[in-house]
């Protein structure tokens, strides 16, 4: 089998902004019946801060903030935590986040973790071409990802706010 490899590097002002997933893997603490789902990502002092939204299985607003930094000189394998800011210095807290692959145009981008565990099919547009879909479940079957337990969010054009998630 082949090693999960990242791509050799990232440019992180194209792959700032705002992505909206269009498969993945599930995780424990993700609702798989979740909607609408988006990442931001955007600068924080020298970090990258990571803004994920979605509607919940019962249509609630749900925000989840966390905070990547790259590993070593690699700008394409990052860590990420979603524990408070104030707990982020407990050791083994943080995720693997590797860019598997991204199209020249940074609009679509292959997310997942070394242990092939996680997988993300992320695009700038909430729906992909069925061409540039399978190729990037090409590319996550050929670094060796089981995708038989895919999840596909629906994404009904629905946005979670700030005011949402001020509410909540």
């Amino acid at each position: 089998m082949v090693d999960v490899t990242a791509v050799p590097n990232l440019d992180f002002s194209r792959y700032l902004g705002r992505w909206y997933e269009i498969w993945r893997l599930p995780l424990k603490q993700e609702d798989e019946n979740a909607t609408d789902i988006t990442a931001t990502y955007s600068l924080n002092d020298g970090k990258i801060r990571v803004d994920n939204r979605c509607f919940d299985k019962d249509g609630k607003p749900i925000r989840a903030i966390g905070e990547a930094t790259a590993v070593g000189d690699s700008t394409s394998r990052l860590k990420v935590s979603f524990l408070p800011a104030h707990l982020r210095w407990i050791p083994f807290t943080h995720g693997d986040y590797w860019v598997l692959k991204i199209d020249p145009d940074y609009k679509t981008a292959l997310v997942g973790t070394p242990d092939r565990k996680h997988i993300w099919l992320l695009s700038r547009q909430p729906a992909l071409p069925d061409a540039t879909r399978e190729d990037y479940l090409a590319e996550a079957r050929r670094q060796g990802f089981d995708l038989s337990g895919l999840i596909t969010p629906r994404h009904a054009g629905r946005e979670v706010t700030n005011a949402m998630v001020e509410k909540s």
